[in-house]
């Protein structure tokens, strides 16, 4: 999974980006085929607030969090990021039902 990290109105420091790549690492244990994510991080008067976007197959995965902190905003995401992540897994392992044309059709009773 190749990452961007990028910030906006805010420098980039190698601890920073560390810190994101260490919290966002997680998602890796549970969806292993995401194409690309792009992290922006930025501040808006006292918040801050971190974006991502995943690229997976067939879908893109966004989610932002807000918070008066950096790291506090960055945990918030991983939080939300991973329950996405995992939300997208479940549905498409979910296709393995029989379709409703090849069940079979019960008998009606005669009462």
């Amino acid at each position: 999974m190749s990452m961007k990290i990028s910030g906006r109105h805010l420098e980039v420091t190698p601890a920073i980006r560390d810190y994101v790549t260490n919290k966002l690492s997680r998602i890796n244990r549970h969806f292993d085929q995401i194409i690309e994510s792009q992290v922006t991080l930025s501040v808006e008067r006292l918040d801050h607030i971190a974006e991502i976007t995943l690229r997976v197959h067939g879908k893109d995965i966004h989610c932002s969090a807000t918070n008066e902190n950096l790291y506090g905003a960055i945990d918030l995401l991983a939080d939300k990021v991973d329950r996405q992540v995992i939300k997208v897994k479940s549905k498409a392992q979910d296709h393995n039902h029989q379709p409703i044309k090849r069940q079979p059709v019960p008998e009606p009773n005669p009462s």
